[in-house]
């Protein structure tokens, strides 16, 4: 993607099924646990680098003894920092004791069963230490404490702001972060003052409730009562003070969610590859949790899958397909090549099947792997265009002719190499592109003057402003007689309320386009006319709101959106001519079949949610308001 764009966050856990003196003995290390952690995290740093955090719950500690510890970090070297502190803080235990897991269980902080790690990429707040997972509520009984840490996005922060003050409370904010903290935290209280109640009348001493709680909490009941209202997307991770922990998804399975387990351990992650890599296992030993549902793990080890909220229809992010997740998972190294060959024909037909002028190439580096896909489909058209040209000639006669055609192949180059030492500190805009324009360097005499068509891949194209402002101009340089930038994504058109930084309309080069057709077209009335309907939609329930801006794309094609784009992003010194060719929804649809997560492009939203975004998203536009629609 040549427009950065924050995005997504990525959540690691493990619970360790054995006594940490298993594992000192087995692998040498009571440290076997942390290790594994800083490997996850460190597989998913693609997923957030605005800040990380880690934290421990300890199993059956003494009275008295710390049994909860966290570590957070907000630098540009968050991860690093808090696992060298973490280490840290064990060179300052003697170093006779360095190996006597009992005494470490009691005097350091990170010798716990259960594990989970958290890294950040804002879309809400700041990068204070504050805004950085995971979020503790603590309480002095055991089983009231709260650890959260999650990659999600609620979208009725103020439905559920408005529920807490209901019910009492005065949050100190409404972030979703702290939202769901008290919200869960809330329930939490619930379900333990009802076991006190109901032990209580049993005759039990307040020592022994406290012990049973423990027992008998019901995650359950906890998390269908507190996820009953809520909007969003989220895979969420909870560890109680006293060792029970869930992983919950949403009903959509907006957010991935895997998990792992063996009899030595639990494991989640947002990624599969990440398990897969971690601890050397299979991709068929991975599961993915079911949508609605949260994976149970009990103090006594015992682990269960369950429904919480009723699945809807699957809507699991495309997004994460065509561009977030890591490509070395194999379902979705095969989709992304999916995504490449499908657009194949389109760029053929483009080019008027002329590879000999042709030269093709691809930007950014996470664009490789649909580069590889469009070329093995161009490998495919390339044969059938030879053997039309041989049945047509006289093959026995025409041996130079034959060399010709079998000679025909696509010319592959790696045109742009992003220089990553590189970094602009200018702010003034002009000298500030002017720099941005030599963070690519690009590779000279493999484009033929005047001659050659270049044809670039990338996985989308967001604002456009990283092409126009550098890469068109970059490319320029080589002298081709024509660019055509190719997207394994469609077009974006509509804002995202799930975890991806996309919440403005006017920051969206297709929604720009639409625009200026519109205008174009004498159709600007359109644009009056759905910021009417949107305020009326607002003023109705999100779950009544139907998604406005729709009607804005409405009288317009993909191609002529296409086209406009092109003509927007192309800068007015460049040379060469310049087209744009988006994939089409039907194409990632069939690229990436149980992924149909689309609303980026179609404005078919997942949840209520979804459509109160867009509409607002849309009337913040018109009315010039830079605010965040969520």
């Amino acid at each position: 993607m040549s427009d950065a764009i924050k995005h997504e966050c990525g959540v690691a856990f493990i619970r360790l099924r054995k006594p940490l003196e298993y594992y000192q003995e087995k692998y040498g290390t009571f440290w076997y646990g942390l290790a594994k952690l800083q490997y996850l995290m460190t597989k998913q740093l693609n997923r957030g680098q605005d800040g990380a955090g880690m934290g421990v719950v300890k199993l059956d500690p003494d009275y008295g003894a710390r049994y909860l510890a966290r570590k957070r970090s907000a630098s540009k070297t968050a991860l690093t920092d808090i696992f060298e502190e973490v280490g840290a803080a064990l060179n300052e235990i003697p170093e006779e004791y360095r190996k006597d897991v009992d005494y470490l269980r009691k005097h350091y902080p990170y010798a716990g069963e259960m594990l989970l790690g958290h890294l950040r990429y804002g879309t809400y707040g700041g990068n204070s230490i504050e805004n950085i997972h995971p979020f503790l509520r603590q309480n002095n009984w055991m089983a009231r404490n709260l650890m959260l840490a999650g990659n999600y996005n609620i979208t009725n922060t103020d439905e559920l702001f408005n529920a807490l003050i209901e019910l009492g409370q005065q949050p100190k904010e409404k972030s979703d972060n702290v939202l769901m903290l008290e919200k869960i935290g809330h329930f939490i209280d619930e379900e333990n003052q009802r076991l006190f109640g109901v032990l209580k009348a049993q005759g039990f001493t307040n020592l022994e409730i406290s012990e049973k709680i423990k027992e008998e909490i019901s995650l359950t009941n906890i998390l269908k009562r507190s996820f009953k209202n809520v909007d969003g997307g989220y895979n969420m991770i909870g560890m109680l003070g006293h060792g029970d922990a869930f992983i919950i998804r949403d009903p959509a399975g907006i957010r991935p969610s895997h998990y792992y387990i063996d009899d030595e351990v639990v494991v989640v992650a947002s990624e599969r590859a990440a398990i897969q890599t971690a601890f050397n296992i299979y991709p068929e030993d991975v599961q993915e949790l079911g949508p609605g549902n949260a994976l149970l793990v009990r103090k006594s080890g015992h682990v269960e899958e369950v429904n919480i909220l009723k699945p809807t229809e699957r809507m699991s992010c495309s997004f994460e397909r065509i561009y977030f997740s890591r490509g070395n998972d194999q379902a979705i190294y095969h989709e992304r090549k999916e995504l490449g060959r499908l657009l194949a024909k389109p760029v053929m037909d483009l080019l008027g099947n002329d590879l000999v002028n042709t030269v093709f190439s691809y930007v950014p580096n996470t664009a490789a792997t649909s580069f590889y896909g469009l070329i093995d489909g161009i490998h495919e058209i390339r044969r059938e265009l030879q053997a039309e040209a041989l049945s047509k000639i006289d093959v026995k006669n025409e041996p130079e002719k034959v060399k010709e055609i079998l000679s025909w192949r696509p010319r592959r180059e790696k045109i742009l190499v992003k220089d990553v030492k590189m970094r602009t500190f200018i702010t003034n805009d002009s000298d500030r592109d002017d720099l941005v324009g030599h963070v690519y360097d690009i590779t000279y005499g493999v484009v033929k003057s005047w001659n050659d068509t270049l044809v670039i891949m990338d996985d989308s194209v967001v604002r456009g402003t990283t092409l126009k402002r550098s890469i068109l101009r970059i490319l320029d340089r080589l002298e081709p007689t024509r660019i055509i930038m190719v997207s394994s994504a469609p077009q974006i058109r509509y804002p995202d309320c799930y975890g991806i930084d996309m919440s403005k309309m006017g920051d969206f080069a297709a929604f720009a386009a639409a625009v200026e057709l519109l205008k174009d077209k004498g159709l600007t009335h359109i644009l009056d006319q759905a910021y009417e309907a949107a305020k009326a939609e607002l003023m109705k329930p999100a779950a009544e709101q139907r998604c406005v801006v729709q009607d804005i794309y409405a009288p317009l094609t993909d191609a002529e959106v296409s086209k406009k784009i092109a003509e927007m992003l192309k800068p007015t010194d460049l040379r060469a001519e310049f087209d744009i060719l988006f994939q089409s929804v039907d194409n990632l649809n069939e690229a990436c079949p149980g992924d149909r997560g689309d609303w980026y492009f179609t404005g078919n939203y997942p949840t209520p949610g979804g459509n109160q975004v867009a509409n607002r998203s849309y009337v913040y536009y018109m009315e010039g308001r830079k605010g965040r629609a969520y």
